[in-house]
C-alpha cells in the first residue's frame, strides 16, 4: 500500500485528501451515521485517483465502491443505480482490470492508453442505446424513484464503463457526466433520505476527480505516443 501511494503526485496527494476530507465531513455533519455510505464515499475517492493515473489498483477499488454502493441504492428504492452498478459497472471494472493488466505501457504499472477508432464508436454507442432502452422498461417495471434520472445514470455509465474497457481518455467525461446526473439523483433523495448527503459529497468529490482524470489521461496519451 505505502508503494502503490508513494506513485501520486503532489498535486494528486492534494486532491486525494481534499476529496477524502469532504467524505469525512459530510459523514461528520449528517444526521444520520450511514457507515455504508461513508466506506463507499472513501474507498469511491480513493479508486478515481488510481484510475486517474492509469493503474490498475483503481480498478480493483471500483468493484469494491460498486458492491457498497449497490447496497446503498437499493435502501433508497434506486433500483436502477443498485442493478448498474452490481450488475454492469463492478463486473465491468473486473473487465478493466483484465484488459489494463493485458495492455500495459512498456511493462510498467501505467495502463497503454488507446484511441477510439470508427468501429468502436458505432459499437459503443448501439451498446449503450441499447442498455437505455433495455433498463428503461426494467426499472419502469420495478417502480424505480425517479425514472427518468435514473435511466440517464445507467447511460452514462453504461458508456464510461465501456470507454473505461477500451482504455480511452474519454471515459473521464463520461463518467463526470455521470457524476453531475448522480448529484441531482442524490440531492432528490435529501428531504425523505438524511444519508444522502455523504453521496451527493462524494460524486462532487469524484467530479473534481473525474476532470482530473481526463486532464492526465490526455497527458499520459500524448507521452506515449512521443514514444
Amino acid at each position: 500500500m505505502k508503494k502503490l501511494f508513494s506513485l501520486l503526485c503532489p498535486f494528486e496527494w492534494g486532491l486525494w485528501s481534499v476529496s477524502l476530507f469532504a467524505v469525512v465531513l459530510s459523514f461528520a455533519l449528517s444526521p444520520e451515521k450511514n457507515l455504508s455510505s461513508f466506506v463507499a464515499s472513501a474507498v469511491g475517492v480513493t479508486a478515481l485517483i488510481f484510475v486517474a493515473k492509469g493503474h490498475v489498483a483503481g480498478q480493483i477499488l471500483t468493484v469494491v465502491f460498486a458492491v457498497f454502493y449497490g447496497i446503498i441504492s437499493f435502501t433508497c428504492r434506486y433500483y436502477g443505480e443498485m442493478i448498474t452498478y452490481l450488475g454492469m459497472s463492478a463486473p465491468a471494472a473486473i473487465a478493466a482490470t483484465v484488459s489494463w493488466l493485458r495492455h500495459p505501457y512498456r511493462g510498467s504499472a501505467e495502463v497503454a492508453v488507446s484511441r477510439m477508432t470508427a468501429k468502436k464508436w458505432v459499437l459503443t454507442v448501439l451498446a449503450t442505446l441499447a442498455a437505455t432502452v433495455t433498463f428503461y422498461f426494467i426499472l419502469g417495471a420495478l417502480d424505480t424513484a425517479e425514472l427518468a434520472v435514473s435511466t440517464l445514470s445507467v447511460t452514462t455509465s453504461f458508456l464510461a464503463s465501456a470507454l473505461t474497457f477500451l482504455r480511452s481518455p474519454l471515459y473521464a467525461c463520461a463518467y463526470a457526466a455521470n457524476d453531475v446526473v448522480l448529484i441531482a439523483l442524490w440531492i432528490l433523495a435529501l428531504p425523505t433520505n438524511p444519508a444522502a448527503l455523504p453521496m451527493v459529497i462524494c460524486f462532487a468529490a469524484f467530479l473534481a476527480n473525474d476532470i482530473y482524470g481526463f486532464v492526465n489521461w490526455r497527458r499520459m496519451q500524448k507521452r506515449q505516443e512521443k514514444g
